[in-house]
């Protein structure tokens, strides 16, 4: 809060128990904070070298130009820690605004905005305010320059600036500031003083109280803002205010939250559609021929399958798999085909779409002409300080620092095995969970058919149910464990590449942790689609793992049922425990932290301090929003044929997330450092990949994982009944095995009731036949089949989608248009301003300030309108 006009004059008689430091100003009450250092004077060995490193630091950033305060261990709540309270000044502002190429408005927009649609006036219960949705007005901008001043529209000095551009600006600095010689080699930057402890925290502070809207007019309010239209939950069904986001956290937050938006959206479409499929499949369920006939006393109850594991099994009859080869339709049905062909086509609406939508956001956030300005300015401080080598640039023609060759090749030999072995780990922690599987399978049979208190339940949970789900958490489990060390071997083997760029850095790291977390996360459900009940051989001749675990057998009704149940837990899974993690965690650091200081006064408890007993939102805590969610795009499309509503689960939690995000971002974390972003990066690449992966597992998973071309090669070649065509499915695709032909290691301990014969799940001749328990014919064509299915899917949902792509262009024409209007119009108020400033200069008389020289400036502008 600002003092008065009485304290201003008088500093050294304010009563401190009277002051409120809930402020965002030094002590003056003009000068704004715009970023906080804070350190605690720990009287270890390592004292005096941290003093002198912050005694050379702070001298370095107020020869830069920044004003520093500093408030006694003695002021702060826990008399232990000093904080460093950091103010740029005017000129400071205005050198640095000019070296980052920032944009600031010269004149308002006067481009007429798009025709309202007559359809807007529905949408207004899901509308905000204007003032929330558009906090400022829109203006034609221009990099600034220090020259030319009195172009920009600089109403009041302390206000042009907004506090993001400000922090932006400081941090700039600060990640660049030395602060002495060690070791002989030059040290400076902030990050580097927080590792080692000179300093315990930096960050910009929170304009207010997120619950109350501050004391002070001079205030924007923002955060109070944010949190009572974005951040409350109750609040799920309002557009997101991505203008406020962006002024207040910067272009690269407000980016993610407007794909987040933007995905949920297009989401709801995806989820009608798989609820349509669903109920499909439910209302459809009694016309369901093959669970009819396992159900059937006459049928499923006389058919006597082989034991599903050796020695321990028994004999079993089919219609115990009754209640799973009905729920088993659900996700089994025509409707499958229909949606895996729709959500092959939706992922590339909703790509198409979205690039229309960063377009549009690129130009009404003025980062068209950003991509140049990232790649320049971006060279991290690390690279500067461990790359000691110089070479010149051949664009700028100036030295900078460089990698040699060798050290590079080095450092990704060592990059390249560190992640192979830890997705060999992935992939051998998989068959440790497969050998799980075909271990206790037969401890789950026995156990259910010896325990009479399970027998309610046994037609349900079936042995190969049980076996899934068990297996299934236990994977989810060994996931979450490796994520957790995988992320801190990630982040170390990426320092160690020491990549140029900031963009560089974050699109390495992203490559690496996409590569782990798509082996870990889907490698099981990779391994229930296309692997588990393919290579089980037959009764007699079974196909064993490392020679000891027979291989898992499908359920008769399919094994696509299993994969949905590994694909619920895992995703579902996922999703409570990432908003577990999201939101509780962070709340409970908070609290616990913030314990003695609710103790206090309010007006003692400063905005600094506030802000620092918050957690920490850091430089990669938008990297895990995005790969959290890319996570889920792929659940949602690599797999969606055996789960239509893995895209309802996917709303359901994304319409959380958002709240989840914005509450934990406004309230939780401190207030992050402004970032540019023109786009969501690498990201895109990975989505455009999964998007055409996507296609191809789904067009496997309906050959290979359901049941649909065995049944539908029955209806068209083999059913000999015209009234009821799939009557005799079921004894159709199950092969008959002589008992007696039983080696010794696969035959069951006991027989009591005498088989002679047993069937099972394949295509292959019977006992008494001459080509004995070879494969059928019917094997082949069902082969053939599932071939020629897959190669026509591929090709008619690629084909669709690349039209689909070529049809939508990536730029509305509209945005098109005002960005060549706005190029226009800003070059001509930047050459009308510099005809003026020539005609002043030739009325008084400046020699430098030839005739030529003013023809040649309207000759210009005269072109600049013809173009």
């Amino acid at each position: 809060m600002s003092l008065s006009s009485t304290e201003y004059q008088f500093p050294c008689f304010i009563d401190k128990r009277h002051e409120s430091k809930d402020s965002i100003f030094f002590r003056d009450g003009v000068r704004r904070i715009d970023f906080v250092l804070s350190y605690v004077d720990d009287l270890n060995k390592e004292w005096e070298k941290k003093l002198e490193r912050r005694k050379e630091f702070e001298s370095n950033l107020q020869k830069a130009g920044l004003e520093l305060e500093t408030e006694d261990k003695k002021e702060s709540e826990d008399g232990k820690i000093y904080f460093v309270k950091i103010h740029a000044p005017w000129e400071v502002l205005i050198t640095y605004a000019e070296v980052l190429n920032i944009k600031v408005p010269i004149r308002e927009n006067d481009i007429p905005s798009m025709v309202e649609n007559p359809l807007d006036c529905m949408l207004t219960p899901f509308r905000l305010p204007e003032k929330v949705m558009h906090p400022e007005p829109d203006y034609f901008t221009a990099p600034f320059s220090k020259d030319k001043q009195e172009l920009y529209l600089i109403n009041d000095e302390s206000t042009f600036f907004s506090p993001s551009m400000r922090n932006r600006i400081v941090n700039y600095i600060l990640t660049r500031c030395p602060y002495g010689t060690e070791e002989g080699k030059k040290k400076f930057g902030i990050k580097r003083l927080l590792n080692n402890g000179t300093y315990s925290a930096a960050y910009p502070l929170h304009d207010c109280q997120y619950w109350k809207k501050a004391s002070d007019p001079n205030c924007d309010n923002e955060r109070y803002t944010l949190y009572m239209e974005w951040a409350r939950f109750l609040r799920f069904y309002k557009e997101q205010p991505l203008d406020l986001i962006r002024k207040y956290y910067g272009e690269k937050i407000g980016i993610y939250f407007a794909w987040l938006g933007f995905y949920t959206e297009m989401l709801f479409l995806a989820a009608v559609v798989g609820v349509i499929c669903f109920l499909y499949g439910l209302f459809t369920m009694d016309e369901n021929m093959s669970s009819k006939e396992i159900c059937d006393p006459a049928i499923g109850g006389e058919i006597i399958m082989c034991p599903l594991c050796d020695r321990e099994c028994e004999y079993w009859r089919l219609n115990t798999t009754c209640e799973s080869s009905e729920y088993s339709h659900l996700f089994d049905n025509v409707a499958t085909l229909f949606f895996a062909i729709f959500m092959g086509i939706w992922v590339t609406l909703f790509l198409e779409f979205w690039k229309r939508r960063q377009a549009r956001l690129k130009y009404e956030w003025d980062l068209v002409d950003f991509e140049e300005e990232q790649q320049q300015l971006q060279l991290r401080p690390e690279y500067e300080a461990k790359c000691t080598q110089k070479k010149k640039n051949p664009v700028t023609q100036e030295m900078e620092p460089y990698l040699p060759l060798t050290s590079q090749a080095v450092r990704f030999c060592i990059s390249g095995t560190t992640v192979l072995f830890w997705v060999s780990l992935i992939i051998a922690s998989m068959i440790a969970v497969i050998v799980y599987r075909l271990a206790v399978y037969a401890a789950f049979a026995s156990l259910m058919e010896n325990t009479q208190t399970l027998q309610p339940i046994s037609g349900l949970l079936t042995p190969q149910l049980a076996t899934s789900v068990t297996a299934s958490c236990l994977n989810f489990v060994i996931i979450m464990i490796l994520n957790f060390i995988y992320e801190k071997i990630a982040i170390w083997i990426t320092d160690m590449e020491i990549p140029r760029t900031h963009m560089e850095y974050e699109n390495r790291l992203t490559m690496k942790m996409f590569l782990f977390q798509f082996v870990n996360y889907y490698s099981s459900c990779f391994y229930v689609a296309f692997f588990k009940g393919k290579f089980v051989g037959y009764p007699g001749a079974y196909t064993y793992m490392f020679n000891r675990w027979r291989n898992e057998e499908c359920d008769p009704a399919g094994c696509l049922i299993e994969l949905t149940t590994q694909l619920t837990i895992v995703m579902a899974g996922k999703q409570i425990w990432g908003n577990i993690q999201e939101a509780i965690v962070p709340w409970i650091c908070n609290w616990w932290g913030r314990r003695k200081a609710r103790s206090n006064p309010e007006n003692l408890y400063s905005r600094w301090e506030q802000d620092h007993d918050l957690q920490t939102f850091g430089a990669l805590g938008l990297f895990y929003e995005y790969l959290e969610m890319v996570i889920q795009f792929g659940f949602i499309t690599l797999f969606v044929a055996s789960f239509p509503l893995a895209p309802l689960l996917a709303l359901m939690n994304n319409i959380l997330e958002i709240r989840v995000d914005s509450w934990k971002l406004t309230t939780q974390y401190r207030r992050p450092v402004a970032a540019k972003a023109h786009s969501i990066g690498v990201w895109q690449e990975i989505l455009n990949g999964m998007a055409i992966l996507s296609v191809v597992t789904n067009a496997f998973i309906v050959a290979f994982t359901s049941d649909m071309i065995p049944r539908l090669v029955y209806y068209y070649a083999y059913s000999e009944n015209e009234d009821s065509p799939m009557s005799g499915y079921i004894n159709n695709s199950l092969s008959v095995f002589e008992i007696s032909d039983f080696p010794e290691r696969n035959k069951p301990k006991e027989n009591p009731e005498g088989f002679e014969q047993c069937r099972y799940r394949d295509y292959r001749y019977p006992p008494d036949h001459e080509r004995k328990y070879l494969h059928t014919m019917q094997f082949w064509h069902i082969l053939a089949a599932k071939l020629a299915f897959i190669i026509i899917m591929e090709h008619v949902v690629f084909i669709v989608k690349f039209f689909v792509a070529w049809m939508i262009p990536d730029v509305p024409a509209d945005v098109k248009a005002k960005i060549k209007r706005e190029k226009y119009l800003t070059q001509k108020i930047l050459h009308e301003y510099e005809l003026e400033k020539l005609k002043e200069r030739l009325c008084q008389g400046d020699k430098r300030a030839t005739e030529k020289e003013f023809i040649a400036t309207e000759g210009r502008m005269e072109l600049s309108r013809a173009m």
